[in-house]
């Protein structure tokens, strides 16, 4: 067996790219979130652009997650892929376009000033980024719960097998609490009126998110029950509805960055549980009779993992290091009043609060 001290290269990869999904939804997540509440929060121009310079300088940067675990999955377990990507072509491409959507919107929004061409990118980009959250809890639920397929591994039931009750909680559940998430965001790099209506928005999302995320915890746990190793994932999800339980209170104490850090916890733990859920398996098969796709069936051969394992442990740090580095640049809270007519661009503004500094192009 390919083995790694006391894993092996399989076991190894399937938690890198668990990894790479805990951090595209933990970072993106607070994206996707406030782009669904910027139009609600902002109540006019300089204040929708005051939420929108939050992730203006950033976004991009958190799309690479989400690449590179499109990209290891293809080279580390090529049959997952193939599986995957053929069975939900429609869905994939579904997320493919309201991402690039999103992307657009939070790009060109302030590129023109007529008052017509903003308010499509303000209606187009919550849109978006409540679909594409939606569609990937659908299909990581599915997934995780059990698709139609054949004795070969391909899928059988096509899209229309993506939509069962705990897939779509599922979908329900990312969209409540990426909502959540935002909010809970904008609280921490916000300041007077729009900090206000943050937190505020945060109180009244708190037991919103809470119901669809304690169904989707308990619907998983009794689900757990059949998993390979149902232990971890027990207390992964206990874990993940304490911390996603905490932000509320911590919210209402006016402890914004200690709020945000539980709907974070909240979020990584949850993904973290589904794949602990999947293990050893990549896909669960719902027909009687198909076996499960797993990491061994899948896998690429020895020479491609080894390759791809030196490649990560010299690229991985560099990437995780970046991220770190531009969160702490652009972590200055920002106000209404930093973007009052006439219009200054995000370049131009400097803040020095508490040795902070922030600034982009738009």
């Amino acid at each position: 067996m390919d083995t790694v001290g006391h894993f092996d290269l399989q076991t190894l990869w399937f938690a890198l790219i668990a990894v790479l999904w805990m951090g595209f939804f933990l970072l993106d997540g607070f994206d996707f979130g406030v782009g669904m509440l910027y139009p609600v929060l902002g109540r006019d121009d300089p204040g929708r652009r005051a939420l929108l310079a939050t992730i203006l300088p950033v976004w991009d940067s958190y799309e690479v997650w989400l690449i590179v675990a499109g990209g290891a999955t293809f080279a580390a377990f090529p049959g997952w892929y193939a599986s995957m990507f053929s069975g939900f072509y429609l869905i994939f491409f579904s997320i493919l376009f309201a991402l690039i959507v999103r992307g657009i919107a939070i790009e060109y929004r302030n590129k023109h000033d007529n008052l017509t061409w903003r308010r499509r990118w303000d209606l187009a980009l919550p849109i978006a980024s409540a679909v594409t959250p939606f569609l990937l809890g659908l299909l990581f639920g599915a997934i995780t719960n059990g698709v139609p397929m054949d004795r070969r591994g391909d899928v059988t039931g096509g899209e229309g097998g993506l939509f069962t009750g705990y897939s779509v909680l599922a979908g329900a559940t990312l969209v409540a609490v990426f909502a959540l998430h935002g909010a809970l965001f904008l609280t921490v790099r916000t300041e007077d009126e729009l900090h206000e209506r943050a937190r505020r928005f945060a109180l009244a999302l708190w037991p919103v998110a809470a119901l669809p995320l304690i169904a989707f915890i308990t619907w998983t746990a009794v689900r757990a029950s059949s998993a390979p190793y149902p232990v971890p994932v027990y207390v992964l999800l206990g874990l993940s509805l304490a911390a996603g339980a905490a932000s509320g209170p911590l919210a209402w104490a006016r402890r914004p960055l200690a709020a945000f850090a539980g709907t974070s916890i909240a979020t990584v733990l949850l993904v973290a549980a589904l794949f602990a859920r999947l293990y050893p398996r990549v896909m669960v098969s719902s027909t009687d009779g198909s076996p499960s796709l797993t990491i061994y069936s899948t896998a690429s051969n020895h020479y491609s993992l080894v390759a791809m394992t030196i490649i990560a442990a010299v690229f991985v740090p560099i990437v995780l290091v970046y991220q770190v580095w531009a969160l702490w640049v652009f972590r200055a809270r920002l106000s209404r009043a930093d973007f009052t007519h006439p219009p200054t661009p995000l370049h131009m503004i400097t803040r020095n609060r508490g040795g902070a500094s922030s600034g982009s192009g738009e």
